[in-house]
């Protein structure tokens, strides 16, 4: 029996200390579902692990490629899968840790398959876009696929307002003149591990406190010169984060610097908000105290591990 021992909770929780403390014990190696930390451009605002902690456990999905690269979430689906048969044929275990849980879900339940959309009709869909706004793909999806717009508008709300994954619902939409909903759940995609899911958790004020504090860190260690270093590619996608985007608008004069770091501590709260919803959908989560010690939470794995 294989298993993968996956960390979920919101971003400042201590993920990182506590997978650190599992591949030891373990003795294996760690996967990144952290997709803000996949980027070599982007260190210091995306908490990406140090030396120090690089070095204690081998990772994988760490700066591993540019903001220049276009990479989707089916890409990383399909190299971590790769990756986790690779080291599953000299271990049984290995760690899968971060806080996108759209990543984790692709590692550990795969995606739905959706048919080839026509390049023509990508660029029509971006083209209005760029034109329109994003109240356009709202339109032509509230209008396509109206169960799952209303859907989406109730547990997802945050979704409607992401231009990507919103033109994407709309170019499967109009590329196939089917509802993107109705691909959805059609396939079963099997794995050959079984997870162990961990989830870390605090007090709202905690949470809110640690990433008030992790925000500050990051400005002493460089954070605005990071930013200031990528400005002339905000454009990118992968700049459309939290911790570069506030920054961006202070060097465009649009906010103060005061401001600008004060909307980066409240838009990373708003985000840890959002990751706790999405992963305290999953029943199978085992949900600890950030101060739990590590020796308990391995105690409770060791117990679901069958020998």
């Amino acid at each position: 029996m294989k298993y993968l021992i996956t960390i979920v909770g919101p971003t400042a929780i201590g993920k990182t200390a506590l997978s650190i403390a599992l591949a030891q014990h373990f003795e294996c190696e760690i996967i990144s579902c952290d997709s803000r930390q996949f980027f070599k451009e982007m260190t210091i605002g995306t908490a990406v692990p140090n030396k120090e902690e690089l070095e204690a456990a081998k990772h994988h999905f760490i700066q591993n490629i540019s903001i220049f690269e276009n990479y989707t979430v089916g890409d990383y689906e399909k190299e971590a899968i790769t990756k986790l048969e690779e080291l599953f044929q000299n271990n049984d275990y290995a760690i899968l840790v971060g806080g996108s849980g759209l990543y984790v879900d692709a590692v550990l339940k795969g995606f739905d398959e959706f048919p080839e959309i026509d390049t023509s009709v990508r660029e029509r869909v971006a083209k209005e876009y760029e034109q329109n706004g994003i109240t356009y793909l709202q339109q032509q999806l509230k209008e396509a696929d109206t169960n799952y717009y209303d859907k989406l508008t109730i547990e997802n709300p945050q979704t409607l307002q992401n231009p990507q994954r919103m033109m994407r619902f709309v170019e499967v939409c109009l590329g196939t003149g089917k509802p993107y909903s109705s691909f959805l759940n059609q396939k079963k995609n099997n794995r050959n591990f079984t997870p162990i899911l961990i989830g870390l958790e605090a007090d709202r004020a905690v949470i809110y406190n640690r990433i008030n504090q992790r925000v500050e860190i990051m400005l002493s260690q460089g954070l605005l010169e990071e930013a200031h270093s990528l400005y002339p590619n905000k454009a990118l996608n992968a700049l459309q984060t939290v911790g570069y985007r506030e920054l961006f608008s202070y060097f465009d004069e649009e906010f103060s610097l005061a401001f600008a770091i004060e909307e980066i501590k409240k838009n990373t709260r708003r985000f840890a908000k959002r990751q706790l919803t999405w992963f305290k959908r999953n029943e199978n989560t085992k949900w600890f105290d950030y101060l739990t010690p590590k020796s308990e939470i391995m105690n409770f794995i060791e117990k679901n591990i069958k020998k």
